[in-house]
Order: C-alpha cells, then structure tokens, then sequence
C-alpha cells in the first residue's frame, strides 16, 4: 500500500468492466421460430377466449335451411356443415377444448413423469431398475395404441381421455429428466450439499430439480401438440367428447362422408389443427435453441 494512501489520500479507482451490449442483445434475441410460435399460439388463444363476440351463432345450434353453405356466404364466412351449423363458431368453441385437452393432459405427466425420473436418477439402486422395467415395458408398444386400449376399457368421455394420456405420458419426462440427472448427480456442488449434511429429498428438489428440468419444460411443447392430436384422433374414432360438443378431430370425422360435396368440413378444421400443432413446435424448437446457445 502507498503512502499516499496511508496519509488518507483517496485510492486508485478501478474502473468497471465495460458491458458489453451487443453480447447482451444476441443473449436476449428471439429466434424468429420461437416468434411465430407464440404469435400463431396467442391468436389462436383470443379466438378461443373471445368466441362468443367473434361469432353471433351457437356452435351447436342446427338450422338445415342452411346446410352445407360454402365459405365465403353472406353471414358465414367459412361456411356451414350438414346440420347448418356455423363452420367458424364450431372452429373457435373447439380450439376452447382442444386446449383445454393439450394444457390439461401434459400436467399429470410433466410432474409425475419428472419427479419419478429425478428419484431414480439420483437414488438408483432398485428403484431405478424397476422404474426403468415399467418405462422399458410401455415403450414397446406404441403410444395411441395404449391410449385407445385403455378408452376401450374406460369408455369414451373427457375424463377418460385424460386418465389415458396420463397413464402412459410420463415416461418421455422420466427419461429425460433421470438422463440429466445421471449427469448431475456427481458435480461439485451435489457433493457439496451432501457434505453440508442436505437430506437427498432437499438436494433433490432444491439442487437437482432447477437444473435438470429445462428439457423437459421444452419437452412440454411437443407434448401437447401429441396430446391435441391424440384428443383429435379419439373423437373421430368416437371415443373421445361425445356430438354435438365441437371438438376439431369429432368435425373431421363428421365431414369425412361429405368430403366431395363439401370439402370445407373437414379441411377447415384440420387447418386448425395444423396452425396449433405448428405454433407449439415452433415454440418448442425456439427454446430448445435458445437453451443451446446458452451452453
């Protein structure tokens, strides 16, 4: 030390670190994918919240004076189906329940699946070879054949729907999240949570869980895009919500029969669920490069 600075005379002042702004920027920077994602996404959201005032017709309401009106007729803009049921008000009332479907059957899932998958990653031992057996199991049959097999059991319904997904859509979660957690379990500061003399159901939940669980948030995404699909494929089999309610794979089905007659019926809603299941994998693909560029 000085004198200078030993007679009480001011310290040398070391200047910070400049901030780098254009790193800042290119951290922060959407990818144009995770945009149109939640752009297409976020439309498709206020439809479904603001559909009775983007639409003057009940969506079941049958009037068959006005069957099978093409798109673009004077008050129906995308047309009408058999029943003379507004095509546009059946479209939006069913992205209400398509959501509802995709959001409800990934949430059973998503914390069950990742839960079982950071116990047997980080516990081992027997748990992990019996949980590892079942998830081995299930895998060797396909994922809508189970789902169908069990609605054949439970019976067609909502409800049921979920009980299905649910039984058998935690295990993508469980392997993702025991994978992360197989790397994890051995660095520094795992270790040093144990020494400290952490219970494993605290390094588990508050060491493990916030820094294996990333992929499986984005796994999410893709998730219910196979959940809106699954509900969709259910209905036009007839096992899943039950006529009139509007639901957009029960539509398809109801349109197959008048495909050449009018074509409106089941391309329109099948549009539908083009635009969801592209705006949620494009939200998925965004954060999953988002995630990658941070690494």
């Amino acid at each position: 030390m000085s004198d200078k600075a030993l007679d009480g005379g001011a310290l040398p002042v070391v200047a910070p670190k400049p901030i780098d702004i254009a790193v800042r920027l290119r951290k922060t920077q959407l990818s144009p994918a995770f945009v149109t994602g939640v752009v297409l996404l976020t439309i498709v959201v206020l439809a479904a919240i603001f559909a009775p005032l983007l639409t003057p017709y009940d969506p079941i309401e049958q009037r068959f004076t006005d069957a099978f009106l093409p798109p673009l007729s004077p008050g129906h803009v995308l047309g009408t189906d058999n029943f003379g049921r507004d095509i546009w008000s059946r479209i939006v009332y069913s992205a209400r329940l398509d959501l509802q479907i995709g959001l409800i059957s990934v949430l059973f899932p998503f914390f069950f699946g990742s839960l079982m998958g950071i116990a047997t990653g980080y516990l081992g031992g027997s748990l992990d070879t019996l949980v590892m057996r079942v998830v081995d199991v299930l895998m060797a049959f396909p994922f809508l054949i189970l789902v169908i097999a069990i609605m054949s059991i439970l019976g067609p319904g909502l409800t049921n729907l979920y009980i299905a997904v649910g039984v058998v859509g935690w295990i993508p979660y469980t392997r993702i999240t025991r994978g992360e957690t197989l790397a994890t379990r051995h660095l520094e500061y795992i270790e040093a949570a144990r020494t400290v003399g952490c219970t494993s159901a605290r390094v588990m939940l508050r060491h493990v869980l916030p820094n294996v669980i990333a992929p499986a948030l984005i796994y999410v995404f893709t998730a219910m895009v196979l959940a809106i699909l699954t509900g969709a494929t259910l209905s036009f089999l007839g096992l899943g919500p039950q006529p009139p309610t509007p639901e957009w794979g029960a539509m398809i089905a109801e349109g197959r029969q008048f495909l050449l007659l009018a074509w409106w019926m089941t391309t329109l809603p099948g549009m539908a669920l083009l635009v969801v299941g592209v705006g949620l994998s494009l939200i998925g693909d965004g954060l999953a490069e988002r995630r990658g560029g941070f690494r």
